[in-house]
């Protein structure tokens, strides 16, 4: 609900501030007219290398969080990317003007500052200032620091706020960005090659999702935003490249949740002349490698549960069934007896599903529920892998791979299917899943079937989440945490 009296106090301060925004625009010293600020250093800097920097004339910029005014001398929070700094500002080392020019400024204001380093008698490390230069009026007041910016819809929504004002969703996205960069790290240094391929496209497929459909003027036609790069990423591999991967954004017009937003970023990773043993092993050693170039360590906490994630488990599908809630799909011998099965379990099956789909229905709804420590869960059922190849002594089941750490999956891969005939059969199966209402079953996409019939080699592939991998391994317990600007429905107009 929203506070009548706060929109009203807000508004308030926001005429005030405007009224001194003309005053200075009046007076020729409008702050939007500076177009740099030549700063030389952070505050971080200036705090780790106080010793070398101790009495020296600096340069910084940043917000005001807090401003104290003591008559002749007056003390300031300054807050920038790297952290925050005290400056102190003494009637005697400024000019009159400059002193009363500071006097005017506000909590949220940007300036540029100039001055010595110090330490205070209280031992704070401060900027004794000289000079002083408004260089952004900050015309809506910031949260109140004693209340601080804590309601988490108005925190996703304005991001900038929440930046400025909770420094922990800061050090969230720095650390967002190292971990990307390890990624692109590890790969790079195991020869692959980064790529990028089409957002729009003129096929839905790689992934059984629902997508975004869009339209395209002037050539007249629809195109779905991508729910996976692998087809395009295929297409590479069969052009030659052996080594690929794709960092970006995939677009899927589900729900909403703690887990899922509309727009996600993953990786993909496929090389040639690999299997998906393989990929196994390259996943487990690329999560491990994040863990420890990051944060030096294999062992992290997430939502108080200790993660061991160099300490891995590895079971069919079948098996982790079995293993869980003791009821064994191996012995099955018709749909029939795999309907009695799991609703004996206790699971909740749609009308005509096939084997298959029984037995990953019952394993979504009875069975991740467990995997908390580090788990790679094999042998998924042809029926929902129709990108995968089969296996050659159990052919209703296929060589395809799940990653799951604190009962989410974070990767899917698999042995990549390279003959054409049985490609195309499997789209076939996806096409009648359509004409019966599945909007998330692929479409027949006839160039890769060419593709294929070119020929591509033995091929590993495997998608990893990104925003998941980030929420695990920064103690975030929602995928808006870690996203900057998440979906959100519109606000009501008064907000």
């Amino acid at each position: 609900m929203v506070d009548e009296n706060l929109i009203e106090h807000v508004s308030e301060i926001f005429e005030v501030r405007k009224k001194k925004l003309s005053e200075l625009i009046k007076t020729k010293k409008n702050p939007y007219d500076k177009t740099k600020f030549l700063k030389d250093i952070n505050s971080k800097e200036i705090k780790e290398n106080f010793e070398t920097k101790n009495g020296t004339n600096v340069k910084i910029a940043g917000r005001i969080i807090s401003k104290r005014i003591m008559g002749k001398a007056s003390f300031s929070d300054l807050i920038d990317e790297n952290g925050i700094i005290q400056l102190y500002i003494k009637k005697d080392n400024v000019s009159e003007e400059t002193y009363e020019e500071y006097k005017e400024m506000d909590i949220g204001d940007i300036i540029g500052a100039e001055g010595e380093v110090f330490k205070t008698h209280k031992n704070e490390i401060s900027v004794k200032i000289k000079k002083i230069v408004l260089l952004s009026k900050s015309l809506r007041p910031l949260p109140e620091k004693f209340h601080g910016f804590r309601d988490v819809d108005l925190r996703y929504r304005r991001r900038y706020i929440d930046l400025i004002v909770n420094p922990e969703v800061k050090k969230t996205f720095k650390l967002r960005s190292k971990i990307i960069s390890s990624i692109r790290s590890f790969l790079d240094s195991m020869k692959y090659i980064e790529v990028e391929t089409p957002i729009l496209n003129t096929i839905q497929g790689g992934a059984i999702a629902k997508p975004f459909i869009t339209h395209h003027n002037t050539l007249n036609m629809d195109l779905f935003l991508r729910i996976a790069p692998e087809l395009h990423l295929k297409r590479l591999i069969v052009g030659g490249f052996e080594k690929v991967y794709e960092i970006g954004r995939l677009f899927r017009n589900e729900g909403i949740s703690t887990k899922h937003n509309p727009e996600f970023t993953t990786i993909e990773i496929y090389e040639a002349y690999k299997d998906y043993n393989y990929m196994i092993d390259l996943a487990k050693k690329l999560i491990e490698n994040i863990a420890m170039t990051v944060f030096g360590k294999t062992s992290i906490t997430y939502q108080n549960e200790i993660i061991d994630l160099s300490n891995w488990t590895k079971m069919t599908m079948i098996e982790s069934i079995k293993k869980f809630i003791g009821i064994d799909f191996s012995e099955i011998k018709n749909v029939n007896d795999a309907v009695e099965l799991a609703v004996s379990a206790g699971v909740s099956l749609k009308k005509e599903m096939t084997i298959g789909e029984i037995i990953n229905f019952t394993f979504e709804e009875k069975i991740e529920k467990f995997l908390v420590q580090p788990t790679v869960i094999t042998e998924y059922p042809i029926e929902i892998s129709p990108l995968a190849k089969k296996i050659k002594n159990n052919t209703n089941f296929t060589e395809r791979f799940e990653i799951f750490i604190i009962n989410k999956e974070f990767g899917n891969g698999f042995s990549e299917l390279n003959d054409p005939f049985d490609q195309k059969e499997r789209f076939l199966e996806q096409v009648k899943k359509r004409e019966k209402g599945d909007q998330e079953a692929n479409m027949m996409d006839e160039d890769f079937i060419m593709a294929l019939e070119y020929g591509m080699p033995p091929t590993g592939g495997i998608g990893i989440g990104i925003d998941r991998l980030v929420m695990l391994l920064t103690d975030n317990p929602s995928i808006r945490d870690v996203l900057f600007f998440p979906t959100m429905k519109n606000l009501p107009s008064k907000c």
